[in-house]
């Protein structure tokens, strides 16, 4: 008899993707135990605002220390915790939805660790524009901005397949043309918030640093640069 098994959908997932996902999501189910009563006993219910103010992205934590010339570390490491705080079930379901579709697929083409300062960077370059356009913004929570830097990693490596069959490479950029405009005609509806700006910004982080980070781009970039 051959023990013939079916591979689980997670083998086929980088690890490194898995624990980011498992991360928002872990953290998604304390807050939703939290409110129901299931742990931590009546503060709880407040778990998920405590944790939005402390670890979420402040544009004014950020303007104080433009102004003051100060770097502080509590404030400092809201640029890469607020990804894994989220308004809601939904909210954080999304968002690991696409971490997982989108990671796996830049994961299987990039170094883990290159996956890692994608992510990380794209969601703190990301709010680092929008706090600047922003200084008396809204917070920012949420792991969009970092999902939209795996989009632009995406992308990239789409525009240099198309470009190595030969094919349009204007077409690797139908994703972020299709999310751009669902947040356009949702904006007109409902009121268009801020929070896109970290979003496009983040993109715009992981598209660039695809340059460097694909397997080989460093040093094309420098061959590029001898040559000129």
């Amino acid at each position: 008899m051959s023990d013939h098994r079916e591979p689980s959908p997670l083998n086929a997932i980088p690890p490194v993707i898995v624990v980011i996902a498992l991360a928002i999501l872990i953290i998604e189910c304390i807050f939703q135990m939290g409110a129901r009563g299931m742990v931590g006993g009546p503060q709880a219910v407040g778990w998920r605002l405590s944790a939005i103010q402390d670890y979420g992205f402040s544009n004014r934590a950020m303007a104080w220390m433009i102004e003051n010339t100060t770097v502080r570390g509590d404030f400092m490491i809201r640029f890469v915790s607020y990804p894994f705080v989220h308004a809601s079930f939904i909210h954080a379901a999304f968002a690991v939805v696409m971490t997982l579709a989108l990671g796996k697929f830049v994961a299987e083409r990039m170094a883990q660790w290159a996956v890692v300062i994608l992510f990380f960077a794209s969601a703190a370059l990301g709010a680092g524009v929008y706090g600047l356009l922003f200084p008396d913004g809204p917070g920012l929570y949420g792991a969009y901005p970092a999902v939209y830097g795996l989009i632009g990693g995406f992308t990239y490596l789409m525009w240099l397949r198309l470009g190595q069959m030969g094919e349009r490479q204007l077409r690797a950029f139908t994703l972020i043309g299709f999310l751009l405009a669902i947040q356009l005609v949702f904006g007109l509806m409902y009121g268009a918030g801020s929070g896109w700006v970290a979003d496009v910004s983040g993109f715009v982080v992981g598209f660039a640093l695809s340059f460097v980070l694909v397997p080989g781009g460093f040093r094309k970039i420098l061959e590029r640069l001898r040559q000129s």
